[in-house]
């Protein structure tokens, strides 16, 4: 068993305190994903992301009960997929997630991508009444654009908190963090690692080396210094402990902007059907 790992730090989002690493667990399932669960939580995680698309939300739960961490001390957050936005069937997909997890609320609930077939109002009206019904302590969207998040905000009854988008050097998302940064709204990157393209890029190699680290945790390092949360996936206990190693160095202001010129608009890994309609920012 690998050592566990120092306290997390915590970023606060409109009144919410979100662990700037989570385990994000898309593609794990069955046992190897309550392995997995139960392995980060014992090695000082607190932080936990599924979806009911994941179809692993028992999986996660079992996981959780394993590790033998306190329900209050873990962040959990799952997600609604959009064929479930109208508001009767957003609020049972709710209630379906909490007893494929066994749990009386999740930490986070989160619209997974937007749907342009059922009205946003709407939706949003659902999501906050979960939120108001003690299914979810925090509520927030997944994929979605500036013009997107205004328009939920507009129409909101309860605090947003976050907003769940793939996020990595190669991907230009600054307008969105700017965006997010100015309403108090967490940004929550998946897909940190931007799936190991980060294995071929000899900067983050480079500066790596300068501060004794992999290219991964260079690719963490650099979004959790700008207080974007990363949930990155893995299966491997190595990794984890590797993935968390991210906060006792810090990377100068030179190496963050030679980083920061990696991205590009056009850096997109993960483009789902839903998303068609998107104009992304």
């Amino acid at each position: 068993m690998a050592s566990a790992i120092g306290p997390i730090p915590s970023i606060e989002a409109n009144g919410a305190r979100i662990p700037l690493l989570g385990l994000g667990t898309w593609e794990l399932s069955g046992r190897t994903c309550a392995r997995v669960v139960e392995q980060a939580l014992r090695l000082g995680y607190r932080h936990i992301d599924t979806a009911e698309m994941y179809d692993n939300e028992r999986a996660v739960g079992d996981g959780l009960r394993a590790s033998g961490v306190k329900r209050a001390e873990v962040f959990v957050t799952t997600k609604i997929w959009p064929t479930h936005f109208a508001p009767r069937e957003l609020e049972r997909a709710a209630r379906d997630c909490l007893a494929r997890l066994r749990l009386s609320e999740v930490d986070l609930l989160l619209l997974h991508w937007p749907n342009p077939h059922v009205p946003l109002a709407e939706t949003i009206g659902a999501l906050c009444k979960v939120k108001r019904e003690g299914l979810a302590r925090h509520i927030g969207v997944s994929n979605f654009t500036v013009a997107l998040i205004e328009q939920a905000l507009a129409v909101a009854s309860e605090p947003l908190i976050c907003d769940q988008v793939e996020c990595h050097p190669f991907l230009d998302q600054s307008k969105l963090i700017a965006a997010c940064r100015g309403r108090g709204i967490a940004v929550v990157a998946y897909s940190p690692l931007a799936r190991g393209d980060f294995r071929r890029d000899e900067a983050l190699a480079r500066i790596g080396a300068a501060h004794n680290k992999t290219a991964a945790q260079i690719c963490l390092r650099f979004l959790v210094q700008q207080d974007i949360v990363v949930i990155p996936r893995t299966t491997k206990l190595d990794r984890l402990s590797e993935n968390a190693a991210i906060f006792d160095f810090a990377l100068s202001d030179a190496q963050m902007s030679e980083i920061a010129a990696l991205a590009r608009r056009d850096g997109r890994i993960i483009d789902w059907a839903y998303s068609g309609r998107i104009k992304w920012d």
